[in-house]
């Protein structure tokens, strides 16, 4: 395959702008969707090199209603991979919030299952997105868990879960079609804006704990070079993103352990 083309789902977010360059730093393709012209801007300028491989596509991810409106901004870009870095980042209420996070999120996922082009689809989430206990956690690591998702982001939690399980069972449905297709669930710790560089912890975390977006980002190309499917927890640690995505990709470490997944492979696939 030539250089793999990406396309980007809230491509004016954090997570997002710190991805791209090193996207196209390996002189792969980048379609970055905003919706405010506004900021085109400000994508353009995070390209150090290759910044012909950079397209601005502006689109508003909260007006997508359905997967057919989805499946044409795929048919548009035909991208082989996709990342979701989107979000309504607390702002407009529950209302906007389930719009984006879980409808839109399931839309794309949705299209992206069933189109030709796409092989991958890495969705950004967060470390207590889960209905279940994982066996690794402490009963800290459970109580704050609880506290976030009650008490702090309950409608971001239940809106995110949703989303992630159902790229879970889509994923699962698609390549039992046949398909060839990885998904890829990254779930960092609470985010920060250092530029980090000095580890990760990668895999089974605790519930606790902080990461750069900047690792986050550069977890995300990593495991794009990869065939790695599956969740994976990430918070600050020691390990080189380079030695932690070797080894998780290698030892097949999937954090979706302790969750229900007969209940999950089970979710309504018809939106």
């Amino acid at each position: 395959m030539s250089m793999p083309h990406v396309l980007i789902l809230g491509g004016h977010g954090k997570v997002a702008m710190r991805l791209t360059p090193l996207l196209l730093q390996k002189a792969w393709r980048v379609t970055s969707v905003v919706r405010n012209k506004d900021h085109e801007s400000e994508i353009t300028a995070t390209a150090k090199s290759h910044a012909e491989n950079l397209n601005v596509l502006v689109e508003s991810i909260e007006d997508i209603k359905s997967t057919n409106e989805a499946s044409k901004i795929l048919n548009q870009v035909k991208p082989d991979y996709i990342v979701w870095s989107a979000g309504a980042g607390g702002k407009g209420g529950p209302v906007r919030t389930f719009a984006i996070d879980r409808d839109s999120c399931r839309y794309y996922i949705d299209a992206a299952a069933s189109h030709p082009s796409v092989k991958k689809f890495l969705l950004v989430s967060y470390i207590a997105s889960r209905r279940g206990v994982p066996p690794w956690w402490s009963e800290e690591d459970v109580k704050s868990a609880e506290h976030v998702n009650s008490k702090i982001l309950a409608n971001y939690f239940k809106a995110k879960v949703d989303a992630d399980e159902y790229l879970l069972a889509r994923a699962k449905a698609a390549r039992e079609s046949g398909k060839e297709f990885f998904d890829i669930c990254l779930r960092p710790g609470t985010l920060t804006d250092d530029d980090g560089g000095n580890g990760v912890l990668l895999g089974k975390t605790s519930s606790r704990g902080d990461v750069s977006r900047t690792d986050v980002a550069r977890v995300a190309s990593a495991l794009l070079d990869t065939e790695y499917k599956g969740w994976l927890d990430m918070l600050k640690g020691n390990e080189s993103v380079e030695d932690a995505v070797s080894r998780v990709v290698k030892d097949k470490v999937d954090c979706v352990e302790g969750e229900d997944l007969n209940r999950i492979y089970a979710t309504e696939l018809k939106l």
